[in-house]
């Protein structure tokens, strides 16, 4: 099985690549801007009759799309998160319009949640950001696309490689430069918020299934822990599991993503039915990984190597 897999060096495309190139069977080629990759592809800029011809020379049998931008201006975030599937499903339709499309979107895209209440794939999309906008403009291309697709739409993922413009790396990053002081003071922003975290392994478990899943799938499935945990909890399990003896000081007056979305949860029946998929890591394992991750990329490397 030829899988060709776009933003492979990303947080959750590296993953995805290590998992899928220990299947039985699979050939996985990447796509992407990088100098290593097997096929030059910027869903951001590529024209659609040109990223058809890529895709014809990749002939996959399954394309999975973990491109996409979390921070930036609009523009960018238009580019990558609602052109660049656009194109994608444009380009698919012409060169390999029988192949496999697994989507990653974003919890996001639902917009501020009801407290204690899981929402479902059939509720109302109300994003408030830039971000869950974009996102929800691209699953609906491909949604509307006509192509054997799939978004699985991901809660907040926790694990190691997680990046530092998101919470749990950020956190991972200052908790390491804070070290074993006992009168360091981490200064946050307000910690209230509830969020899905599921850990990034299961995630691409997800993915994995999603791509070798016979017939057609459901157009959007839920990917997340099933349940709501506190921010604060997250920060509070990570500092325990650094050691961290030092002092946390949260401002109301802050935000971890957005003020106006202070609950998400969602509902992932449908992904254990469709896919036979449910996460099966707590968020203390995630945290364990992410931590024992940042410790191992901090270690000096000998002269001409590098942590990956």
């Amino acid at each position: 099985m030829r899988i060709l897999v776009l933003g492979g060096t990303g947080y959750l495309g590296g993953h995805l690549v290590e998992r899928l190139r220990a299947r039985p069977g699979a050939l996985v080629l990447g796509g992407g801007r990088s100098p290593g990759a097997d096929f030059a592809v910027d869903l951001a800029c590529d024209r659609p009759e040109a990223l058809a011809r890529t895709l014809a020379s990749a002939a996959p049998d399954a394309v999975v799309n973990c491109a996409g931008a979390t921070g930036g201006d609009a523009v960018t975030l238009a580019e990558v998160n609602a052109r660049g599937p656009a194109v994608l499903c444009a380009a698919l339709r012409e060169a390999a319009p029988a192949a496999r499309l697994v989507h990653l979107g974003s919890a996001a895209e639902y917009g501020p949640g009801v407290r204690d209440t899981r929402v479902t794939e059939s509720a109302a999309t109300r994003p408030v950001t830039p971000y869950g906008a974009t996102k929800l403009a691209g699953t609906v291309a491909v949604t509307a696309s006509g192509l054997d697709a799939v978004v699985l739409r991901v809660g907040n993922p926790v694990g190691p490689g997680a990046p530092s413009t998101g919470l749990p790396g950020r956190m991972a990053a200052l908790l390491r430069a804070a070290g074993a002081d006992p009168e360091a003071v981490l200064r946050l922003g307000d910690l209230s918020a509830y969020r899905d975290f599921v850990d990034v392994r299961d995630v691409v478990r997800a993915a994995e299934l999603a791509v070798a899943a016979p017939g057609p799938l459901p157009p959007v499935l839920n990917i997340g822990a099933g349940h709501a945990v506190a921010v604060r909890e997250l920060v509070r399990g990570l500092a325990r599991t650094a050691g961290f003896r030092g002092r946390i000081e949260e401002n109301a007056g802050g935000s971890v993503r957005s003020a106006d979305v202070s609950w998400q949860c969602s509902d992932i029946t449908a992904a254990n039915e469709a896919l036979g998929w449910r996460p099966s890591r707590t968020l203390d394992d995630a945290l364990a990984t992410l931590w024992a991750a940042t410790a191992e990329d901090s270690r000096p490397h000998p002269e001409g190597e590098h942590a990956l």
